[in-house]
């Protein structure tokens, strides 16, 4: 599949899947999983070979992607425009601090 073809199929130009191979931008948890199904893999192969603590990390991150409910909040948050978006991420900051 070439990087056209992936970005066509996750609806994004073809020059954000550069930057991301190249790690000049991150991937979002929503995108990855677009990513991964996809290509037909699960989100743990970007992670294969990551050390021990590492992948105690990637399989939380794993766990928390397999639940619908997290899923679904991931790819409606990235819908929102970045400004309010990122006024909803301080607020929820502020929030989890207080609990």
């Amino acid at each position: 599949m070439t990087q056209q073809q992936l970005a066509d199929a996750v609806g994004i130009k073809f020059q954000q899947i550069q930057k991301y191979e190249t790690g000049m931008n991150r991937v979002s948890a929503s995108r990855l999983w677009d990513i991964a199904h996809t290509l037909n893999v699960p989100v743990s192969f970007f992670f294969d070979g990551l050390a021990a603590g590492e992948e105690a990390q990637g399989d939380l991150d794993a766990d928390i992607l397999s639940n619908k409910e997290a899923l679904e909040l991931v790819r409606t948050y990235y819908t929102i425009p970045e400004t309010q978006r990122r006024r909803l991420f301080e607020l929820a900051r502020v929030l989890s601090d207080a609990a």
